[in-house]
């Protein structure tokens, strides 16, 4: 018994000694947005990136993403757009504080062109979406950069309006030890 017990520490100290884990830092990320309104594109973005990421390239069935930004940091250059996104009919940054993506699988190609699924949560909706990325050692850690697109509507974001219902989401993402 006692040598099973040795054995399954060791295993378990193996494990987390060749771990990647990763702290997503929100100085040197970035998470923007573009969308058209009035049928011109307009943006804006999001601070307040936490999380972790568990990565390494070359064993990707143990990568794992869990990160979300503040709601409420949303910026567009006109504060009165602003306040008014953060309202219940947008993102209700007063119930729910934070956009959060909880990864269920990391996928690469031939060509070192990397997929990560899983559930993105805005408001009190969950949906599962994939998004394509690539990875970059830098500083002790990566950067992660990609692009989505996804629809607001499926969200429950904002009613009908002047807005598009399709946006483009990008992101920069540096993550280090």
């Amino acid at each position: 018994m006692k040598h099973l017990i040795g054995v399954l520490l060791i295993q378990l100290i193996g494990i987390a000694a060749f771990s990647q884990q990763y702290k997503a830092t929100d100085t040197g990320s970035s998470i923007k947005f573009t969308i058209k309104n009035f049928g011109f594109e307009t943006g804006g973005s999001f601070t307040g990136l936490q999380g972790t990421i568990s990565f390494d390239p070359a064993d990707v069935k143990k990568d794992s993403f869990d990160l979300s930004v503040d709601a409420s940091t949303i910026n567009t250059d006109n504060n009165m757009r602003d306040s008014h996104l953060r309202k219940e009919e947008y993102f209700d940054v007063g119930k729910y504080p934070r956009i959060r993506f909880v990864s269920s699988s990391v996928s690469v190609d031939k060509n070192a062109h990397f997929t990560v699924t899983g559930q993105l949560t805005i408001k009190n909706t969950t949906k599962e979406i994939s998004i394509p990325f690539t990875a970059t050692p830098k500083d002790g850690g990566y950067l992660f950069t990609g692009m989505f697109k996804l629809n607001r509507r499926d969200y429950q974001v904002g009613g009908s309006s002047t807005i598009s219902n399709n946006l483009t989401v990008s992101f920069s993402v540096l993550a280090r030890k």
